[in-house]
Order: C-alpha cells, then structure tokens, then sequence
C-alpha cells in the first residue's frame, strides 16, 4: 500500500483531488470528517473544546455544532492553535492505528494500493508526516482560491478570514514531498493526478 498526506488551503482543490483518488479506487481518510465523529456528548474532546471555547459551541444534542466552533476557532491565529492543540492528540492516535499497521507491522495485504489522508491542516501534523510514503499539496494562487471560495458562497470576509489563519502557499509548498498546480479546470487536475498515479506505479 502507497499511502500519503493530502495537503492544500481553502479551495486549493485538495478536496477535488481526495474524491477524484477515492472514485478511482482510493481509501480517502477525511480528518475534518473524522474530527466531527468524534464529537460525540460526554466525550474527553467535547469536554475539552466546551472549556476552551464555551457551551455556545454545543449542539442541541450535547456534541459540537462545528458552524458555532468554527465562528469561534477561526478569528484568530490563537484560536486556531487552541483547536488545534485540543484535537491533534485525538487525531494523532488515529492516523497511526491507520498507518502504520500496514507500513510496518501487519502481515495482513493491504485491501487499498493507495490511502490518502486529507489534511486542512498540515502545518499542526508535521510529525506525522514520516507514517506516509509522501506529502502531496495541491496548489492554486491565493487569487484563484478566493475566486473560487466565493464563487461556492462563501463571503469575502469570511474568505479573507479563512485565509488569514492558513498557512501561505509558499509555507505549504515546504511542507511537501510533491506539489500539483491547480490554477486551472477540474479536467486538468484529473489528468495531472493520472500523471502521478503513473509515475509511482499505482493502479487504481
């Protein structure tokens, strides 16, 4: 199994990517998805997350209404850096239950010839980084993003926020193995993935 981070700002098309592996025959790992399974009422990272950022992020069912969290979690940089130091440890056993089995200790052949995990923020799991065989960013000019971003619905401010609180394009380039330019249409980033896919041997 080839397994790698999955890595990109908003509206980069890391998404895009993710879902375009996934058709393809991927096992795609959405952090952001695995985070909002575990908010489940009374659990340790619930606990923690009303501590830091109060019962107004609560849903009406005792777990975490992620639109109320994210409203509190992304004003700031600091905000940001305490969600992210509240819910890396969760993310962190998770990621290696799932990797490294298969890297390193499993006799077992793996069901998958790629896993691809996707991360909305790669600077805060840098030390997971060496369980995977590669760190792949998706790139697109911060102009491009927030063209796209507005064009999903998004408002400017809400764009400009988002941003404000990520990584620069430059600072996520370094943080990759590989990088993949999507400045331009869908059908073009499938076909540079179909690029990558080749050039590793990976038939999905």
């Amino acid at each position: 199994m080839y397994s790698i981070f999955l890595i990109g700002n908003i509206a980069s098309g890391k998404s895009s990517a993710a879902a375009y592996f996934e058709r393809r025959g991927a096992r795609r790992i959405d952090l952001d998805s695995v985070c909002k399974n575990m908010y489940v009422p009374g659990s340790a990272i619930v606990d923690d997350l009303i501590e830091a950022f109060g019962l107004d992020i609560l849903s009406s069912d005792g777990g975490i209404n992620t639109s109320k969290l994210a409203a509190h979690a992304f004003v700031d940089s600091d905000s940001t850096n305490k969600l992210n130091s509240i819910v890396h440890p969760f993310i962190t056993q998770y990621v290696a239950q799932v990797l490294l089995p298969s890297n390193c200790c499993s006799t077992l052949v793996p069901d998958f010839p790629l896993t691809v995990v996707e991360l909305s923020v790669a600077s805060e799991y840098r030390d997971l980084f060496p369980l995977a065989d590669e760190v792949l960013a998706i790139s697109a000019p911060e102009d491009v993003r927030r063209d796209r971003a507005i064009a999903r619905g998004m408002s400017p401010a809400d764009v400009n926020r988002r941003m404000s609180v990520q990584p620069t394009e430059q600072d996520l380039i370094e943080l990759a193995t590989t990088v993949i330019v999507n400045d331009g249409s869908e059908a073009a980033l499938y076909e540079k993935l179909d690029t990558w896919l080749r050039d590793r041997s990976i038939d999905l």
